[in-house]
């Protein structure tokens, strides 16, 4: 094979799979101070449908005492999965007075939904456990300027 037929041929091989590049992680997001009783939060805020869809997607690590805050146009159920999310999150679904209307414990890299019981607009993604460790629980309330009427 010749250089240019081997660089052809290359070439097309990437064509065929698609970009090689590595995705990387949302860190530059906007953030928004919260708290859940005496607990601070450092949340990046995720408004776009860009932004949420890809979410945490990629990060390798994040601060006990950080997450990130899903902000959508309305109310409806909303349903999150952990396609290319690399750490375990627990998922707290939010009313617009930032009372929790439920928990879901996501494990990393599964494509199963984990819904709202009821329409919210809001959904907070802490790492796994942070609610359980600090005794929240679905009716407890956050507190932070979305939630402020």
């Amino acid at each position: 094979m010749t250089r240019l037929t081997t660089a052809l041929a290359a070439f097309a091989l990437a064509a065929a799979i698609g970009p090689v590049h590595a995705q990387e992680a949302q860190m530059n997001l906007p953030r928004v101070k919260l708290a859940a009783g005496m607990h601070q939060i450092d949340a990046q805020v995720a408004l776009s449908p860009d932004q949420r869809m890809i979410g945490l997607m990629f990060r390798k690590d994040m601060p006990q005492h950080e997450g990130m805050l899903f902000v959508f146009e309305q109310a409806s159920v909303q349903c999150f999965w952990m396609k290319n999310t690399l750490l375990p999150l627990t998922a707290a679904f939010v009313a617009d007075d930032g009372t929790i209307v439920n928990l879901a414990d996501m494990k990393p890299l599964v494509t199963d939904s984990h819904c709202s019981t009821k329409p919210v607009r809001y959904v907070l993604e802490m790492n796994q456990g942070w609610f359980a460790k600090k005794g929240i629980k679905p009716g407890a309330k956050l507190a932070g300027q979305p939630f402020k009427n």
